[in-house]
């Protein structure tokens, strides 16, 4: 089962709490992924088309509940994708038109309804189940364990847009996308998800997400870590194979012998350990040095070499960072 259809089957487990919200989730379901035909004055039909069982038994739950109408489903196996699509049909019956204008799909004399039904959401629990009626009719949620994107996909601007705002009212931030004639509502933030989850009642889904960001977190945290000493080893043992290279040169051209003895002894630490740092060499010291100590016998072995050379400060002599 996919993330998206484990979402859908919690929230089909999500009843609303009186017969108000319950028309206004029906309401979702029907103008999101429902087909209304029109044969004359007072005749309809409809057919309600998705993917998701969890999807059509909400949607017939709702009708007979509320309505009592006849209806009809069809189950057919896709062989190209091996999904199942259920198709339900609501024939011409005579109290249709009248369910339509209340569940605000019709409005009187003036055809289909260009945004959401405002007289279904007077409440909060209603505002609730029409959101999550449109996203179990329309909505995709990526598994939080790869990346955070939720988006529902919707007919008619005017609906789009205030199916933006409701989401807003939960404190989730919705953004709008024209898709190829239908308009995209997405969500990408780890914050605006949970919210809308949560609007909606999805509260085992919202700690699930909450779990993975949690591990993502952590993932990251010490992929930092991580980095961040690949990258400090990398530097240390830069500066160490130029410091080997001023030592060789020092031998060179002036002699260890001739070298002051804390230089000397930096000098020969240095080449018993090339892969350490300077603040790790200078605990090798007899006895222990700081970093500050050993960084100041660098700088004193770069002055010596230079004047041996008889000429300016070389480009890079493997100072540390």
């Amino acid at each position: 089962m996919s993330f998206t259809a484990e979402v859908k089957d919690e929230l089909a487990r999500v009843d609303g709490p009186n017969e108000n919200a319950q028309r206004a989730q029906l309401s979702a379901i029907m103008r999101v992924c429902g087909t209304l035909s029109f044969r004359g004055p007072g005749r309809y039909s409809i057919k309600i088309a998705t993917e998701t069982g969890a999807v059509a038994r909400t949607a017939i739950k709702l009708i007979h509940k509320l309505y009592d109408l006849e209806t009809s489903l069809t189950v057919r196996r896709s062989v190209l994708h091996k999904t199942r699509n259920y198709l339900i049909e609501i024939p011409e019956q005579a109290e249709l038109a009248d369910v339509l204008v209340e569940l605000g799909i019709l409005a009187p004399g003036q055809g289909l309804s260009a945004g959401v039904p405002r007289n279904l959401l007077r409440t909060r629990s209603a505002i609730s189940a029409f959101v999550r009626g449109a996203f179990m009719a329309g909505g995709f949620i990526a598994d939080p364990r790869g990346e955070f994107h939720l988006e529902v996909a919707v007919t008619g601007e005017d609906f789009a847009r205030e199916l933006v705002a409701l989401i807003g009212s939960f404190g989730a931030t919705a953004r709008l996308n024209h898709r190829r004639g239908a308009y995209a509502i997405y969500l990408k933030s780890y914050e605006d998800i949970t919210a809308l989850l949560r609007g909606m009642g999805a509260e085992r889904v919202a700690r699930v997400v909450e779990l993975a960001r949690a591990k993502k977190s952590v993932k990251n945290d010490v992929n930092r870590r991580v980095n961040a000493e690949m990258a400090n080893q990398a530097r240390s043992t830069g500066a160490a194979a130029d410091q080997l290279e001023l030592i060789d040169e020092a031998e060179h051209l002036i002699g260890f012998a001739a070298l002051p003895p804390a230089v000397a002894a930096f000098c020969e630490v240095r080449r018993e350990n090339p892969e350490l740092s300077l603040a790790a060499l200078g605990e090798e010291m007899d006895p222990p040095a700081s970093k500050s100590a050993m960084y100041h016998r660098l700088l004193r072995l770069q002055k010596l070499v230079e004047d041996a050379r008889g000429q300016g400060s070389p480009a890079d002599a493997g100072l540390p960072d």
